[in-house]
Order: structure tokens, then C-alpha cells, then sequence
């Protein structure tokens, strides 16, 4: 997926301070490109970098919630997460597939390769090549077997 969706997050650290310093902030899809994500633990490896965004960028809190449609234009589930691998970039969308307000829904990840956005006159709408029945069927999510 060559979107940067969450530009801000992605691009927080970089090797070595001199070079930060030397470099102007990353802006838009090319923020991914500045270095290797963030680092997990309770410091950060590097001073407070910025990234500049541009109005072509899209962030998480528009892409959660985004009703999934296939190629026959019906809507075969929602995007409910993104997981990001490591805290270095986007590796699945966690889409709610099933039930009914609510009840019943399970929950799978999509590789973000396999899924196109689409902003359509002002609804930003995303896009897989599946069947509502086949998605319900794939491999469920289990959120409990994630660290606290």
C-alpha cells in the first residue's frame, strides 16, 4: 500500500543526532523513507524530530471505521485496526467481518498490499478482491493473545 498513514509515527527515529540535525524534516509519503520507525522500550534513541504532512496523506483516524466494499461493489466488512510490526511500519488491517450491531463479529487481518483506497468524491472507501462469505471464513484475529 503506498499510502502514508500514519506519517507521523513512522518516521520518529533516525540514526545518529548529527545527521537529524543535518537533514530537513521528511514530509508526506517520504517520511517513511527517514529511518527505521520507532523504538520500543521507555527512551528514545534520538532527538525530537518533526514530519511535515501533506492534505494527500491519509492518517488512522480516517481510515478506521472506512466500510470495506469487493468488485461488486458490496460491503463485506469494516476496518476496525492497523497493525504496525515492530514500530517500524504497517504490515495489516484488522477489517470486522460477521455479526450484527456488534454481536457476533470476528475480526481479520488483511495484508495492506491487497487492499486499495479510494477517495470517493469526499468518502474515502477502501477496496479487496473477496466475497463477504470468503472474508467471514479467513483466519480470525484473537486480541487477547496480545501483550498488555
Amino acid at each position: 500500500m503506498k499510502f502514508s498513514l500514519i506519517a507521523t509515527v513512522l518516521s520518529l527515529s533516525m540514526t545518529g543526532a548529527a545527521f537529524a540535525q543535518q537533514q530537513p524534516a521528511a514530509s508526506g509519503s517520504d517520511a517513511i523513507l527517514a529511518g527505521p520507525g520507532m523504538s520500543m522500550g521507555t527512551a528514545a534513541t534520538m532527538p525530537l524530530k518533526y514530519v511535515e504532512i501533506k492534505d494527500t496523506d491519509l492518517v488512522t483516524s480516517k481510515l478506521v471505521g472506512l466500510d470495506i466494499y469487493n468488485k461488486q461493489n458490496e460491503e463485506v466488512g469494516t476496518i476496525s485496526d492497523v497493525v504496525i510490526g515492530g514500530g517500524k511500519s504497517v504490515i495489516g488491517i484488522v477489517a470486522s467481518v460477521g455479526g450484527f450491531l456488534g454481536i457476533g463479529e470476528s475480526y481479520v487481518v488483511i495484508d495492506p498490499a491487497s487492499m486499495a483506497l479510494n477517495n470517493d468524491n469526499g468518502t474515502w472507501k477502501a477496496y479487496v478482491d473477496t466475497s463477504k462469505d470468503a472474508l467471514s471464513k479467513a483466519p480470525k484475529l484473537d486480541y487477547s493473545k496480545f501483550k498488555k
